[in-house]
């Protein structure tokens, strides 16, 4: 569905993105191993710029129950950084953070994950968004500040309702990347969406020499 949605990039804009995009996930592999205490491996993120009103599509759907880390953005650019997980990325992610096999509920439901897993969840998820909010602002130099991660465990299309009810100047394009994180014993992909408003992506663009 990332493929359908996605637009064109050039090959000087898709460079940077991934170069943005790889920065990140080498952040966030060695933060991951530091903190699980094993190797992390990571594939080379896939990049792209989609319509904000598609990102459900990516998970699955809008009715898709999914694992959000939302971190908002204040300074020279304004907006959200959101971590998406699906429900089985999610899980791994908690069997190597508490180290048992955690596997989800045959009916999982918003309320199935416990506070110590929420806890765990929003530890690890905010070490990721950290990790690839430290990579913008050391390839663009701009002053960011983020909030602090507030995690939700719902339908797809909820979750991004959020974003645009308490955020009412979002942008149409969204900075997409997919990246793949492995190690020994389990693997998970996170999605992250750069998610500016309306000035700050032309702020974004030019910052990254990108016209």
């Amino acid at each position: 569905m990332a493929d359908r949605v996605s637009q064109a990039l050039s090959g000087d804009r898709e460079d940077v993105f991934r170069e943005l995009g790889s920065i990140g996930a080498g952040n966030a592999a060695t933060a991951l191993a530091g903190m699980l205490g094993k190797r992390i491996n990571m594939n080379v993120p896939e990049v792209s710029i989609i319509p904000f009103n598609e990102v459900p599509n990516i998970m699955g759907g809008a009715d898709n129950i999914v694992v959000g880390v939302l971190v908002n953005m204040r300074g020279q650019m304004n907006g959200y950084v959101l971590l998406l997980l699906g429900i089985d990325d999610a899980y791994s992610l908690l069997s190597a953070a508490l180290q048992e096999k955690k596997t989800p509920p045959e009916n999982f439901y918003i309320g199935s994950l416990s506070e110590l897993e929420s806890s765990a969840l929003v530890e690890i998820s905010n070490i990721l968004v950290g990790s690839y909010l430290s990579a913008i602002i050391t390839i663009t130099n701009l002053s960011i500040k983020p909030s602090v991660p507030e995690i939700a465990v719902d339908m797809a299309g909820a979750i991004l309702n959020i974003v645009a009810v308490s955020y009412g100047h979002i942008g149409d394009s969204v900075l997409f990347l997919k990246t793949q994180f492995t190690s020994e014993d389990s693997d998970m992909t996170g999605n992250f969406f750069l998610i500016p408003d309306f000035s700050s992506y032309k702020i974004l663009m030019a910052s990254l020499g990108i016209s």
